[in-house]
């Protein structure tokens, strides 16, 4: 009964409540739209006439608690956990760029944006987005790098994290634009998207803290679950859309352990597993990536099984290889799908009774509201083109959403995911060597790629070593499809430190070889009987010469 006297039933009466609880236009659309009020009706009272059925369903999906989710506790902690990812790829990429992108390195970002500003004019700017452009050079870009690793300092500290994340999403995407392959991973991309998406969801308060922080927007937490549904949904349909038979056959894990870029040492043993159980472990990684990311939209209990099946998975994969920080990025993605109600039991009483605490708007919320929407209309068709990709079929899309795609894709808004489409079937490796006088020929060791047949796999996520990297791909083509290899070689023969420090093992420190060469093997894992009885991990044999002896003063 209302305070005039009025009353209602049924389904309006439901509506009615709701109104008074900030939801009006449920009880508008029932009153005016009439197939509103018919299915309304009808749902009621399908639901009145089995009250213990529906009943025992909402406390099995949602709960004992049917309270409005809260989602303090979690922001708080994934914002922590979003801090910390940022550190470490600052950090990881600080002890490489002088090698990667510096003077004397492989690919020197002066030179790129010598050429890019030559080329493109005005234009630079919007086609290759980066703060560099105010000031190039090595001076600048190790400045920039420190800048992130504080900027991710203050995050974790809870200053500002919503303009801090803009800003770690600017600096990283810096120099993500002129580091060309070595910087240009699936979760270099990742990274950013989820930083920029995060910067809306984050409070936009000096110094927030839980008893003064607002109700996160729930657009911007949608955005955030609808990023980690592609993902996930997104890695299960390329390799199915690929086509490729150890997928369909379920043989994939088969080879992947071994053909993987960096395996581990549990990779080895993961290897050694009888056929059945790989093909058994394949058909559970389809069912957590091609059905569990439909229960991110469901209510809280088919969530969490969602994010128990994602964390699962990226552990296992945590553990055969190394994906420096994409497992913990994705795990902390996946902490988006709990509340407040199942994350509030490993905090203090005191942080949920902040938690818990009644909110005021304020006129944050009012501000942020508007640029929100716009957010969510602008990216969310955007973010389907990039999801339609993942099946490998021409979609008619309007050319106005394909000029909007092309504007956006310099700034890494919205990325196309899925790794592994098609397995690799057999594991090249390069071996690069060097010589005084062309007859006597000694090996170059990489820091955590396969060389030494007897050094075990090793373990070095959450860093990425980004030469070790891309020489995987390296051996995936020729020397002339990657140019980068060819400046790597040139940095050898001229004995630049820069690029050294970056390699385990150098067999000239007197100075640099008068010649260089790389050599092609291939390597497989060893089994249990020889890795007993000789101490082997790898076994290899020779495939030919993947770059021929050069020198500085060849032609």
């Amino acid at each position: 009964m209302e305070q005039d006297g009025s009353h209602s039933e049924g389904a309006e009466a439901v509506f009615r409540v709701l109104a008074h609880g900030g939801k009006s236009r449920l009880l508008w659309a029932y009153r005016r739209l009439p197939p509103v009020r018919a299915a309304a009706d009808l749902g009621y009272s399908l639901v009145a006439s089995h009250r213990p059925f529906f009943s025992r369903l909402t406390r099995w999906l949602i709960g004992p608690g049917i309270r409005r989710p809260s989602y303090l506790i979690t922001r708080w902690v994934y914002l922590r956990l979003l801090g910390i990812i940022f550190l470490i790829a600052f950090a990881s990429f600080g002890v490489q760029w002088k090698g990667l992108i510096g003077e004397r390195g492989i690919l020197p970002a002066g030179k790129l944006m010598e050429a890019v500003a030559g080329a493109l004019g005005p234009q630079r700017y919007t086609a290759y987005p980066t703060l560099l452009w105010l000031a190039p050079g090595d001076e600048s870009i190790g400045l920039l790098t420190l800048a992130g690793a504080l900027l991710s300092c203050l995050l974790i500290l809870d200053f500002a994290p919503g303009p801090i994340l803009l800003l770690l999403w600017g600096a990283y995407l810096s120099l993500m634009t002129v580091s060309g392959d070595f910087l240009e991973f699936q979760w270099d991309i990742l990274l950013l998207e989820t930083a920029f998406l995060s910067a809306f969801f984050a409070p936009w308060k000096l110094l927030p803290g839980l008893h003064r922080d607002t109700r996160p927007p729930p657009a911007a937490l949608w955005l955030l679950r609808f990023l980690l549904f592609r993902l996930m949904f997104a890695s299960g349909v390329v390799k199915l859309a690929s086509g490729d038979p150890t997928w369909w056959g379920l043989s994939a894990l088969r080879v992947h352990y071994e053909t993987q870029p960096l395996p581990t040492a549990i990779g080895w043993y993961a290897h050694q597993l009888p056929a059945a159980f790989q093909r058994f472990s394949a058909a559970v990684m389809f069912v957590i990536e091609l059905g569990l990311p439909f229960l991110i939209f469901l209510p809280r209990r088919l969530r969490l099984l969602a994010f128990s099946g994602f964390c699962l998975l990226q552990l296992a994969i945590a553990l055969t290889g190394n994906y420096c920080f994409f497992n913990l990025l994705t795990m902390t993605l996946c902490l988006l799908l709990l509340d407040d109600t199942l994350l509030a039991r490993f905090f203090p009483p005191g942080m949920r009774a902040q938690s818990e605490a009644p909110r005021a708007l304020g006129w944050r919320v009012f501000m942020r509201t508007p640029v929100i929407a716009l957010l969510f209309v602008a990216i969310l068709p955007l973010e389907i083109m990039a999801l339609s990709r993942c099946a490998r079929r021409s979609f008619p899309w309007p050319e106005t959403l394909r000029a909007a795609e092309r504007a956006v894709f310099p700034f890494r808004t919205v990325g196309s995911y899925g790794l592994f489409a098609r397995m690799t079937p057999e594991r090249n490796e390069i071996v690069v060597e060097g010589s005084k006088d062309g007859e006597r020929w000694e090996a170059y060791e990489f820091k955590w790629k396969p060389g030494d047949l007897h050094r075990a796999p090793g373990w070095v996520q959450p860093h990425q070593p980004r030469l070790d990297w891309q020489m995987w791909f390296a051996a995936l083509g020729t020397v002339r499809d990657n140019p980068w290899f060819q400046n790597f070689m040139v940095r050898l023969l001229q004995g630049s430190q820069d690029v050294l420090v970056l390699l385990e093992k150098n067999p000239f420190p007197a100075g640099p070889p008068r010649y260089v060469r790389a050599l092609l093997y291939r390597y497989r894992f060893t089994d249990a009987a020889q890795r007993h009885s000789e101490g082997t991990w790898w076994r290899r044999e020779a495939r030919g010469i993947y770059c021929p002896p050069v020198s500085l003063r060849s032609p």
